[in-house]
């Protein structure tokens, strides 16, 4: 077995998952990762000189992803019809919905750290920035969810 197998092998189902959540509508999630395992094994060379092969991964998944999107939006498309929101009071759907409210620069490191469980510097090869921004953009992301769970209690109607 060569390394990018077994890279696929443990890795393969958690990228799967970060790809059904990222990506393009319209796109298979299972092409995806098809594209994210051709470039690392494109990249194979490289492999030697990482610190962490799953961070190596995400950040290529990350890259898939984008481009699909690029080329989705440049793509002249009829406009898709949008499914009207769901109504639930569970708090787990309310937290998900904020967390899909927040900014990208907050929500990708958020996702990554408590989704797939990539350490900070994981996070921080992945969407190739500074170890403190990392952590500045962790804590504010937390703190606006905590700010607004405590709107959401105090006034479970919306109304003030």
């Amino acid at each position: 077995m060569t390394h990018i197998e077994a890279l696929y092998r443990e890795h393969g189902a958690a990228l799967m998952d970060y790809l059904r959540r990222n990506r393009p509508a319209g796109d298979s999630a299972e092409d995806l990762l098809q594209e994210t395992f051709l470039q690392a094994l494109r990249g194979a060379d490289r492999l030697a000189e990482v610190a962490s092969p799953r961070a190596w991964l995400f950040g290529i998944a990350r890259n898939v992803a984008r481009t699909a999107m690029r080329r989705r939006r440049s793509a002249a498309l009829p406009e898709q019809v949008v499914a009207p929101a769901r109504q639930t009071d569970s708090v787990v759907e309310g937290m998900r919905e904020s967390i899909d409210q927040l900014p990208i620069a907050q929500r990708e490191p958020l996702q990554l750290r408590i989704a797939y469980g990539l350490t900070y510097e994981e996070i921080a090869t992945v969407l190739d920035i500074p170890l403190g921004t990392v952590r500045s953009r962790l804590h504010h992301a937390v703190r606006r969810l905590r700010d607004e769970m405590v709107e959401d209690i105090s006034d479970p109607n919306g109304t003030t």
